[in-house]
């Protein structure tokens, strides 16, 4: 039987470098372990004393800046399972922090309603020329005032190998990257953006963890072959010695967001986060956030990525689902791109007719249970009760530009006219929109999968591994992500970001009308074609719509629209969108 989601909470508090009366507690969970001994760095080893569950515990005199190792039944010395920041990298000692040294000045902060959500995904690497959290606050003002965004959502920042990475292979869950900036860096970050009046969403990998560094095997039951994933074994989240396991990726949810004051978190790929046992650990997980949440006096919002339009993630728990805020929906992007670029690839080729557009906005999933050639099996749920702004929606994200041979964005694929059309309906739809770093002001460099793994062994299997995964869609010379090339073509080139910029204008211009209308109103809408399906008109809310987008993927003259007042316009490239508001 599970642990219930109070003793969850409790369960590995104290786990980790803790100071306390002049000195510090030392405990870590080590199940199968007969000794664990403590490496002070330049101050000596001490055995740890061992504690019922499988825990071990040792109070020695040490201070913040000091690093240590465990060293498990005479193994080689490695970092804390529960690091808080790795200075020398994955393979260095711990530094214990004083996480209360930090002065924050949110407190005032109460978080963002999920309708207010308007998303900004970056990767702090590449997002800046400096690539460090100091570089994303000096830009807050930008993506407040100039483009109009209401929260960032930050890829993973866990400490990888090596200083390129888009953090998808991190293997110390709660050290934050050390070339980033570390511990103080990202806190410096949050605060400003709440001074800013931006909320900041943490993107976490549940689903596995990366190879090289990842010593969790050394201390316990971290990992089953029960089930499998793409990336080889499953996190054991309901094998033997498993509770100990969903308390350390439990407690990490709660520490980003009690530690680091997250407003919420991105779960990565929940579909391969396999849990047989009751309460899911998705759902533990979610009700721990929410139990936390009143108790620090803000909201908090838990967003789950999954490919399976599985509306079990945002179903009630009373209704036999997690509970989640919302969740990434990846129809409305693969219906726009594939209708737009005439891709049909990969998990395209089931996607490229309009209706499928017009379904994902009425609808939220197109495919809820029609058989998906892709897989060859049906896909999807149904989603009577979810949501529209439950569903965040694309047309750009790291996934769908990084997992390209080259990492072309929209900007490549497609002509302005055409995107200017998909940023009104993204936009102003009721769904909650999310934008990818430099896709307001028509980015032209790429964005790669890059890595700099120290292992050359493991460098060559993950360049190789890529063309192998990307077979189906015919990218044959795939970009080596080892080579530090990769990683600079990815940076953004703000010099393309000025106020003469006219994709930027319109995306400024749509945002500010949202803010005005969408947010305001009720959040549904009714979308449908005319026009022998050339063009696609929406309305938002459904009943008595305040707002009304038509869409024509051909140009053509517009007829008399009669008690609407045009606002916003773009007629180029064979494509016209027209933006008209009620007249009250």
């Amino acid at each position: 039987m599970m642990p219930t989601v109070a003793d969850t909470a409790a369960t590995m508090q104290m786990n980790g470098a803790t100071l306390k009366d002049g000195g510090c507690e030392f405990r870590v969970w080590a199940p199968k372990a007969k000794q664990v001994t403590l490496q002070l760095v330049g101050a000596g080893e001490y055995t740890m004393e061992p504690e019922s569950g499988g825990y071990f515990r040792y109070s020695a005199p040490a201070k913040a800046g000091d690093k240590y190792f465990y060293q498990v039944d005479g193994q080689k010395p490695v970092p804390d399972p529960v690091s808080r920041y790795l200075p020398e990298g994955v393979h260095g000692p711990t530094a214990i922090i004083d996480p209360n040294e930090f002065r924050w000045s949110d407190e005032s902060w109460r978080g963002l309603d999920l309708l207010e959500y308007i998303i900004y995904e970056l990767h702090v690497g590449t997002f800046t020329p400096q690539g460090t959290f100091e570089a994303v606050i000096e830009k807050l003002e930008y993506l407040k005032y100039s483009l109009g965004v209401r929260v960032i959502e930050v890829m993973p920042v866990a400490a990888f190998p090596g200083e390129r990475n888009w953090g998808y292979d991190g293997v110390s869950p709660y050290a934050v990257q050390h070339s980033y900036g570390g511990p103080d860096g990202l806190k410096r970050l949050v605060d400003a953006a709440h001074a800013a009046g931006i909320a900041v969403v943490l993107d976490v990998v549940y689903n596995h963890l990366g190879n090289e560094g990842n010593y969790l095997r050394m201390f316990g039951p971290y990992f089953t072959d029960r089930h499998r994933t793409p990336w080889g074994e499953a996190i054991n989240y309901d094998g033997p010695g498993s509770e100990g396991v969903r308390s350390y990726f439990v407690q990490n949810a709660l520490y980003w967001i009690r530690e680091y004051h997250f407003d919420g978190l991105r779960l990565d790929a929940v579909q391969n986060i396999y849990d047989e046992s009751k309460p899911h650990i998705l759902a533990e997980i979610q009700g721990n956030v929410q139990k936390l949440s009143p108790e620090l006096g803000r909201k908090v919002c838990v967003i789950g990525e999954t490919d399976e339009n599985d509306a079990r993630l945002v179903r009630s728990p009373s209704r036999g689902g997690y509970g989640f805020s919302a969740l990434w929906s990846d129809d409305f992007h693969h219906s726009v791109h594939a209708f737009l670029t005439g891709e049909r690839q990969g998990y395209y080729q089931d996607f490229g007719k309009p209706q499928q557009i017009v379904r994902a906005l009425n609808e939220g999933f197109v495919f809820q249970g029609e058989y998906f050639n892709y897989w060859k099996r049906p896909r999807g749920t149904l989603a009577t009760d979810v949501p529209l702004p439950a569903n965040v929606i694309c047309l750009q994200n790291h996934d769908q530009v990084g997992n390209r041979a080259f990492g072309e964005r929209l900007t490549q694929l497609t002509s302005r006219g055409q995107r200017k059309l998909a940023a009104a309906l993204l936009l102003l739809a009721p769904h909650t929109p999310l934008l990818f770093m430099g896709e307001e002001y028509d980015e032209t460099n790429p964005f790669q999968f890059f890595t700099s793994y120290g292992d050359p062994e493991l460098g060559r299997l993950v360049s190789k591994g890529r063309k192998e995964e990307f077979k189906d869609f015919g990218w044959q010379e795939i970009p080596d992500p080892q080579d530090p090339a990769t990683f600079e073509r990815s940076r953004l080139n703000w010099s393309l970001a000025t106020q003469a910029n006219e994709m930027l204008r319109w995306y400024r211009a749509l945002l500010e009308l949202r803010r005005r209308s969408v947010l305001r109103a009720e959040r549904t809408c009714h979308a449908w074609l005319e026009n022998s399906d050339k063009t696609l008109l929406m309305q938002v809310p459904k009943e008595n719509p305040q707002l009304l987008v038509v869409a024509d993927f051909e140009s053509r003259e517009e007829p008399e629209r009669p008690g609407w007042k045009l606002r916003l316009m773009a007629d180029e490239d064979g494509c016209a969108v027209r933006v008209y508001e009620r007249i009250s």
